[in-house]
């Protein structure tokens, strides 16, 4: 007979069980039954949970507890459901058990009928005494749902079973990703949900995480008091979580938490290789960026001060990630900046439209005659100089400090832009800068640059103290 209308005794051969669960155990698990029900019958209406005067009520409102639920079997239903919590019926008759021992009375209401507990003789060996579920009449016949009545249960208790689950938790999702969720913290210390229950904790952290698509290894680590799951059993899924991310809020988490990289301060996500090529590969995507080691942070000063001219945002990251990102795409199929490819985009974003000398004005050509007289200053023309030239642009949408003038080594050519012949000061000192380039071969902010340039002020004040 399918119907707990059946009066008499079940047996749940339970005797002593895990004398480690605390009543809050027992409430999880009843509360996730609860929500897996809410899923299997579709149920429009959200489950109950309320505490009043030491009874606790949960409640759902799908197609009743029958008294079949309370063997130990596999239920095919839910096994084929990923989003289901429960699969294998451990969990209620835990939980009965747990409530028994804790002196909790348990009041069961369905359509199906009316359940309780009572401690006594198996049949045919009343010398041995387990736990039975007492089935009666239903006191409702046309109940929805399954109810819960247990007295003797402290709020402080019904607030610890809710705070195990996502749903309760107040963490919200960023992303969904076909692996899981990427979701808030609400504290400094994440959570580590399967599918909407707390397995772990993880103090260093940068997310919370929900995996709904378990693995193998994971479906073996889930433990029958599903708490402290080692972190072995669930890192390649949080791996693939994050390598599915394409949220741009999570890569400017990611990416604020790569720039402490120098510091030390990583989060533990961002120490796994992978994942912290993918938060370059989606900070690239996302926005203006260049990454650097801390040895290039140094040897490219000049380079990355135009960077941050074009308003690039410098990301410093060790050798062993700019290796991996090197000549690959981002997740939008751009080519990752790095130092070098940086340097290439800056060599090809000059634009030159030269001009002659005539096309000048009459006070641009007397500002333009004066470079002779400038460069005897410092000794005159270099050798390697072969020509100056004037052009309309320089690069295209720069407003770089510096660029008003370019030293082409390879052809001996110097370029400054026509706008600086709209004043002698102007034109000399960037004419002198690029000069200091040709005679020292080195780029801005180097060593022997700077010993050039400060070469240069002593002979011009020489020169102006003689006078």
């Amino acid at each position: 007979m399918n119907d707990l209308s059946k009066v008499g005794k079940f047996d749940l051969n339970i005797e002593d069980v895990l004398d480690n669960w605390e009543v809050y155990h027992a409430l999880r698990e009843i509360i996730a039954n609860a929500l897996d029900e809410q899923i299997l019958s579709n149920s429009a209406k959200k489950i109950e949970i309320t505490n009043e005067r030491d009874v606790t009520k949960i409640r759902d409102f799908g197609r009743g507890l029958r008294y079949e639920h309370l063997t130990q079997k596999e239920n095919p239903e839910k096994l084929n459901n990923p989003a289901i919590i429960g699969k294998f019926g451990v969990g209620l008759k835990d939980a009965l058990g747990t409530l028994n021992r804790h002196k909790i009375d348990v009041i069961v209401k369905t359509k199906h009928g009316d359940i309780t507990l009572e401690r006594t003789g198996k049949h045919d060996f009343d010398d041995i005494k387990t736990l039975h579920a007492i089935l009666t009449n239903p006191s409702d016949s046309n109940f929805l749902g399954t109810e819960f009545l247990l007295k003797g249960c402290n709020v402080e208790e019904l607030d610890k079973a809710k705070n195990l689950f996502l749903v309760y938790s107040g963490e919200s999702a960023f992303e969904k990703t076909k692996y899981g969720e990427i979701l808030t913290k609400k504290s400094t210390i994440a959570n580590i949900y399967i599918n909407g229950v707390k397995v772990a904790e993880e103090e260093n952290f940068l997310f919370s995480y929900n995996i709904t698509s378990m693995t193998p290894t994971m479906r073996k680590s889930l433990n029958r008091e599903r708490t402290n799951v080692g972190r072995t059993a669930y890192t390649e899924r949080i791996k693939s979580i994050l390598l599915t991310s394409r949220d741009s809020n999570v890569a400017r988490i990611l990416g604020d938490d790569l720039r402490k990289w120098e510091e030390g301060t990583l989060h533990d996500e961002l120490k796994w290789d992978n994942v912290c090529v993918h938060a370059c590969e989606i900070l690239n995507s996302k926005g203006n960026v260049v990454f650097v080691t801390p040895q290039e942070q140094s040897t490219e000063k000049h380079l990355l001060d135009y960077a941050k001219g074009d308003g690039k945002d410098v990301i410093i990251i060790p050798v062993i990630i700019r290796e991996k990102i090197h000549g690959i795409k981002d997740i939008d199929g751009n080519v990752m900046i790095d130092v070098s490819q940086y340097q290439h985009e800056y060599n090809e974003s000059f634009v030159f439209e030269f001009i002659s000398e005539s096309e000048l004005t009459r006070e641009e050509k007397e500002v333009f005659s004066c470079k002779d007289k400038i460069m005897k200053l410092v000794g005159g023309k270099p050798k390697v100089v072969r020509e100056i030239k004037i052009s309309e642009t320089l690069r295209e949408g720069s407003a770089v400090c510096g660029v008003e003038g370019l030293w082409q080594p390879k052809d001996g050519v110097i370029v400054i832009k026509r706008d600086l012949l709209s004043n002698l000061n102007s034109f000399a000192g960037t004419l002198l800068h690029e000069i200091a380039h040709a005679k020292s071969g080195y780029p801005d902010v180097d060593q022997n640059f700077e010993s050039t340039l400060s070469e240069f002020l002593g002979e011009i004040s020489s020169k102006a103290i003689k006078v």
